[in-house]
């Protein structure tokens, strides 16, 4: 990477579609597309947004909707290009850059 480097991260519910899938997987199959360096889906156990209601894993609290978080690492151009769609399919959620000291890559 010869330009700084920055890191899109997008946190989402696991119950939010976009075209007919589920939006984590539509994000990550347009980053796919559009020549991202990579993209790694974590899911949370546990955690609340804006509504402030709790989604756990826990079995006795069995909750729908567990965060997901996306990361995306690349460029400051290529992160900057992809952002207005991002915007576009992430209805609910956060979506947010960083810069970041990538110090070993591949």
């Amino acid at each position: 990477m010869s330009e700084v480097a920055k890191i899109l991260k997008i946190y989402v519910g696991e119950n939010a579609h976009w075209q007919g899938q589920p939006l984590y997987r539509a994000i990550v199959m347009h980053l796919k597309a559009n020549g991202c360096a990579g993209v790694t889906v974590i899911r949370g156990v546990e955690g609340y947004g804006k509504d402030k209601i709790i989604h756990t894993n826990r079995l006795l609290e069995l909750s729908a909707d567990l965060p997901m978080v996306i990361e995306c690492i690349d460029t400051a151009t290529k992160i900057a290009s992809l952002l207005p769609e991002i915007n576009t399919m992430v209805t609910r959620g956060l979506v947010f850059t960083s810069d970041v000291e990538v110090h070993k890559w591949g």
